[in-house]
């Protein structure tokens, strides 16, 4: 018994070795360090901070950090921003899936004048993969996450994975 649950935990480190280099080889080839990052953990312990979720509506409402606000990536508003934010000086934490959506985002916001944005290191798959809390739209802690495609699905290790939205799933089970 000792024996596969041994070859269990190097397989699951292996994986999570694999997501985490992985995660970093995609951000250095589409991000360019425009904007600061933080780390899930120093994320973990920050207070008084505004967290900004730049992923697709439908991946927001699988999961997304505690009291996270959706700002969207393809229907994001920086007016709806800056009613809702008027503080330019207020800490805000960018995040998507992994990283590089939010990137664009913080850019935007740094553009329109805000001086304390932050981009979450490895998004909420890396916020997962080292066992933080999501939440779902009930705000109840949820072990599902978006991984947007199978091929994304690879770096989110520590979730369960989910590819359509609520609404696709009940079209599905409906038909």
């Amino acid at each position: 018994m000792r024996f596969p649950l041994n070859l269990l935990f190097l397989l699951l480190s292996i994986s999570t070795s694999y997501a985490q280099t992985y995660i970093s080889g995609i951000l250095e080839k589409f991000n360019n360090n425009t904007i600061e990052y933080v780390s899930a953990e120093e994320l973990s312990s920050m207070e008084k901070t505004v967290l900004l979720d730049a992923r697709e509506k439908e991946e927001f409402e699988v999961s997304h950090l505690k009291n996270a606000i959706w700002i969207g990536y393809e229907s994001f508003e920086i007016m709806e921003v800056l009613g809702s934010i008027p503080d330019k000086d207020t800490p805000l934490i960018v995040y998507c899936s992994i990283g590089v959506r939010s990137e664009d985002i913080g850019e935007e916001l740094e553009q329109a004048g805000y001086t304390n944005v932050k981009n979450l290191y490895g998004g909420i798959f890396e916020w997962k993969n080292k066992g933080y809390p999501v939440y779902d739209t009930d705000n109840i802690e949820t072990q599902k996450v978006h991984a947007f495609s199978k091929y994304w699905g690879i770096l989110l290790t520590n979730a369960e994975k989910v590819y359509q939205s609520k609404k696709e799933t009940i079209e599905q089970k409906e038909q």
